[in-house]
């Protein structure tokens, strides 16, 4: 691939978005290299986690509009229709956790990719801008869904409203993203948590993820009780369930397979 680089590790899978000179802003064969590396995360049995991050001083600056003025320029529909809207349903639909490690500034389309990621987690030199409204667009690839959710309505509105740049640590503290690591020890600190979680029961979290995709997008209590016990009965058919007790009353750390 081009733009993209895939390299697995054990369980762990690594995608790094690469065009640095560009500020890794998506053109179309970078997004389609990055739904071709997710698809293999997802067929590959061997990959238990991913970790989803930048090459460079940017994480991703969203969409590439040298691409969109052009004379042969792709509309919006089709860039989003083709290119951002297949990568956030992968991301969700992908029954494995991905971790998203912002290396530097997320912006655009690029912001709303890492807020679509199970966890996310920033170096405190990076910032988070919803750009759109600088160039009078309209926040698309999840944002609008994603963002107030986990902020609220008032702080999502600002943001996409104002177009204003919010820190890695702002974004921390107001539970947009998960943590915010010190730039020395970001990448070591962003592998050993992605790492963690491809030794873990990858069913499981994958059911897990599972529950927390239809409380997204179904809010209604009875429903998701009914969700969960329907995930609960399956995981605890789990091999990785029967070696999670056998470890506890062993008093022993399991040894998970993701089975």
């Amino acid at each position: 691939m081009e733009f993209i680089t895939l390299e697995k590790t054990g369980a762990l899978a690594v995608i790094r978005l690469n065009r640095p000179g560009k500020y890794n802003s998506f053109n179309g064969t970078m997004a389609q290299e990055l739904q071709v590396a997710l698809d293999d995360c997802r067929d590959d049995e061997t990959i238990r986690a991913v970790y989803l991050t930048g090459i460079g001083k940017a994480f991703c600056s969203g969409q590439d509009l040298n691409e969109v003025t052009g004379e042969d320029a792709p509309s919006f529909s089709t860039i989003l229709n083709e290119h951002f809207n297949p990568i956030i349903i992968r991301l969700r639909e992908l029954e494995k956790p991905v971790v998203c490690g912002v290396n530097g500034v997320a912006a655009g389309a690029g912001a709303n990719i890492a807020l679509a990621c199970d966890i996310t987690i920033a170096a405190k030199s990076a910032s988070f801008i919803q750009a759109f409204c600088n160039i009078g667009l309209v926040p698309d690839s999840g944002g609008t869904f994603f963002l107030p959710r986990l902020v609220g309505v008032q702080r999502a509105a600002a943001m996409m409203l104002l177009g204003e740049p919010v820190s890695a640590t702002e974004a921390a503290e107001m539970g947009m993203i998960y943590k915010a690591f010190p730039d020395s020890s970001f990448e070591k600190q962003a592998m050993a948590l992605a790492g963690k979680l491809a030794q873990m029961p990858t069913r499981a979290l994958a059911m897990t993820k599972r529950a927390l995709n239809y409380s997204l997008f179904n809010n209604e209590l009875e429903k998701q009780l009914a969700i969960e016990e329907q995930l609960q009965s399956t995981a605890g058919e789990t091999e990785d369930y029967r070696e999670g007790v056998q470890a506890f009353l062993e008093k022993r750390k399991p040894v998970f397979k993701g089975k």
